[in-house]
């Protein structure tokens, strides 16, 4: 049994809290970038620099690309032969603690916006915090430790949608209410999108699979034929409605459409859309 102390596993994800708040990822600025090369809108292109010249000072500058600094979702990917050692004196302190702790760290040291509150209808009041952060977590084979932050601002998260569909339905109908889900989020989520899309397993496993989807790599597309071609229709449909950079029209209405699935029940099609700003924060580190 290989033990990760406690301290380390929240420094680093302070340190993936600041580093995605600062700095996009290289293969999202590089599909801007593409973007502005191809965009035939004049004013959309004029966007889509702007959108590049602000990583460039966010990261130059240690600054947040955007003022919404985010909800942290943290996937946790602990090896089976991984166990966490907890401070002196804290015996019962957990992988979540420590994640929870980094959360606090990354957010108050990084001079981060703190959006969480502690009750969703009554009172509303601020946690002050951050925290606790949204923490999925896995067992996998080995003895490393993989996390990935992403901080998930709340406009786009707010044009989310999720539908069970009659497992009779056609792969049309799927494109439509996807295409739709995200003509309904307009300017209000800050396109250019980056869409992603779960589809099968349940209720919750099709929303955590559509959330899972966007720390793909955009430039990869799903392992199988099928869903592949999906990605790539469903983009093109997409960048069809005109929507454009900041809603003000052109051919970049998303930067990418990322597919994951899971076999389902014979009775059910559950189909989740999790929609991106351009703003697409996420670190990934390894312990």
């Amino acid at each position: 049994m290989r033990y990760i102390k406690f301290e380390k596993i929240a420094d680093t994800v302070e340190s993936l809290c600041t580093a995605a708040a600062h700095e996009l990822p290289e293969d999202v600025l590089t599909a801007l970038k593409q973007a502005s090369e191809k965009e035939t809108n004049p004013a959309a292109t004029n966007i889509l620099n702007q959108l590049i010249e602000n990583a460039c000072i966010a990261k130059t500058e240690s600054i947040p690309l955007c003022q919404d600094t985010g909800l942290a979702v943290v996937f946790a990917e602990q090896g089976a032969n991984v166990s966490v050692k907890p401070p002196s004196g804290q015996t019962n302190a957990t992988l979540f603690d420590a994640i929870n702790a980094g959360v606090v760290a990354g957010y108050e040291k990084g001079y981060l916006r703190k959006s969480v509150i502690t009750d969703p209808l009554n009172t509303r009041k601020n946690t002050r915090s951050n925290t606790p952060a949204i923490i999925h977590h896995t067992i996998i084979p080995g003895d490393k430790l993989k996390l990935t932050v992403m901080t998930k601002g709340g406009g786009c998260e707010n044009k989310s949608q999720f539908k069970m569909f009659k497992p009779t339905s056609e792969r049309n109908t799927i494109i439509d209410w996807i295409v739709d889900v995200v003509r309904q989020a307009g300017a209000d989520a800050c396109p250019p999108f980056v869409v992603g899309i779960g589809i099968g397993g349940d209720f919750e496993l099709s929303c955590l699979l559509s959330k899972k989807a966007l720390c793909r790599n955009l430039s990869t597309k799903n392992d199988g034929e099928y869903y592949a071609k999906l990605e790539t229709d469903l983009l093109s449909a997409i960048n069809a409605l005109d929507i454009g950079p900041q809603g003000l029209g052109g051919d970049t209405t998303a930067l990418a459409c990322l597919v994951e699935t899971a076999p389902c029940h014979i009775a059910s099609l559950p189909v989740a859309v999790n929609i991106e700003c351009h703003s697409h924060r996420h670190k990934t580190a390894v312990i």
